[in-house]
């Protein structure tokens, strides 16, 4: 597949610009420019299509797809945790406080060796864009010249990244071996790490930025959390971090704090525009109606979520009450690196909360959440337009402006998990099988701002 920049398209795509709407692109030529920005969409009814075909093919400009090819906006994946990826499916069956203290500290604490970070994130960041991963926003660890190596690792293979430079410093949680010295520590090395990032003389175009990230509030002493807070106030960044992920989690910062994670958080200064809380699966109405004034983020991670927190965030009511919400595989909590298998779970969650679980109870006795299920759409509109509106990227659907961030699945793969048939399969038919069947084996070609970085 070539570069697409400053050329036009012929292809058959999908997006999905709101939770329960899905369009079909059928046959769209969709011009990108020079800097990797679409600069127009046309499609077969609309005027100039035919005369703009043509003129590109005269040109030598025109990329030509079958209609086995599908054209999806890139996938955003809201919450990875790039250091822990060697230990992807590993120790599950673990509550939050084990998982954490026996395997995953001692771990990240290894990065203090650059060459082994260096390899891992190489790895790491050329599988997820192997999986059409475009976009993915990271917490790495409290290792400065780690954490600088992975903005690297991302800008040189040209992944679109959102990188945290992980803040932890409470003595009473964070293992002797693995946390800040203090909370002037703390917030130094954060702004440290914000400075490397904008003054990275391959970030130009800024596809990297460099984010303020909280480990979570059990990890950090107030005086922290009050620096970084304002850290991010003077910066402009983003932040991260996790909210009422698990019942210990949860309840540790109710006893601590007298109240929820996200009236904590904003407390703090902490809670904004680009403030993304990942988890959020104990979260109350009043957080829901907080998060979505301050225009703030939630990071579902459904995997995660099942192995955790020990019950299942409300999607659908979220989205009801307005909250901007995308997908994460929460490597290595998730045991997945593809979003599809993320979509995949949000809406069989979704349809366990409705319906309840317990086959003892008869049907209307279950417990359930009416009204709780998604299906594909708006599942693949969180992976999608989703986290693009809750990182505030231009991405996400194929308009003109936003950034060429997509990926070409092909559906006629033998070697993946799709199949479609004649005069059967048509429109949101085929993005359903998308869903519900794509692997990595469906993943033909991946861009970002029109360059090629995954595929043959």
């Amino acid at each position: 597949m070539p570069d697409l920049r400053n050329r036009r398209l012929l292809a058959s795509a999908f997006h999905a610009p709101r939770p329960s709407e899905v369009t079909f692109l059928d046959r769209a030529l969709i011009a990108i420019d020079v800097h990797g920005a679409i600069a127009s969409v046309l499609s077969p009814q609309d005027a100039g299509y035919a005369e703009g075909i043509a003129s590109a093919r005269a040109e030598g400009a025109l990329v030509e797809w079958p209609r086995s090819a599908i054209l999806l906006p890139g996938l955003i994946d809201l919450h990875v945790h790039a250091p822990q990826y060697p230990q992807l499916g590993v120790a599950l069956d673990e509550p939050l406080e084990v998982w954490l203290n026996k395997y995953t500290f001692p771990l990240e604490a290894r990065y203090a060796d650059l060459a082994f970070a260096r390899g891992v994130y190489e790895r790491l960041v050329g599988d997820l864009l192997a999986n059409g991963t475009t976009t993915a926003l990271y917490f790495a660890t409290l290792h400065q010249e780690a954490t600088q190596a992975l903005a690297d690792v991302c800008l040189g293979r040209g992944q679109r990244a959102l990188i945290g430079r992980v803040a932890m410093d409470n003595a009473k949680l964070c293992p002797d071996f693995y946390r800040d010295p203090s909370p002037e520590a703390a917030v130094a090395e954060t702004r440290a790490f914000i400075e490397y990032v904008r003054m990275h003389p391959a970030n130009g175009e800024g596809r990297v930025e460099p984010v303020v990230t909280p480990r979570f509030i059990p990890a950090c002493t107030d005086a922290a959390l009050e620096g970084l807070g304002r850290l991010a106030h003077e910066c402009g960044c983003a932040v991260q971090t996790h909210a009422s992920e698990s019942d210990w989690e949860h309840s540790y910062v109710l006893a601590r704090h007298g109240v929820t994670d996200t009236a904590s958080l904003d407390r703090f200064g902490l809670l904004g525009r680009r403030s993304l809380l990942a988890h959020s699966v104990h979260v109350t109405f009043a957080d829901m109606d907080l998060i979505r004034a301050r225009q703030a983020g939630v990071a579902h991670c459904p995997a995660s979520n099942a192995y955790f927190a020990s019950a299942v965030f409300p999607l659908r009511e979220a989205l009801r009450r307005g909250l901007n919400v995308g997908l994460g595989t929460d490597i290595s909590g998730g045991p997945s690196a593809s979003l599809f298998d993320a979509a995949r779970t949000a809406i069989l969650s979704a349809r366990l909360l409705e319906s309840g679980v317990d086959p003892r109870k008869a049907v209307d006795a279950r417990g359930g959440w009416p009204g709780a299920r998604i299906d594909f759409r708006e599942a693949f509109h969180l992976a999608t337009a989703g986290g693009a509106k809750a990182l505030d990227l231009p991405v996400g659907v194929f308009a003109p402006g936003r950034r060429f961030d997509a990926l070409r699945i092909d559906c006629d793969a033998e070697e993946g998990g799709v199949r479609l048939w004649d005069n059967l399969d048509a429109g949101e038919t085929i993005l359903q099988k998308i869903i519900h069947g794509a692997t990595r084996g469906n993943i033909g070609a991946v861009w970002v701002d029109g360059r090629q970085v995954a595929g043959a």
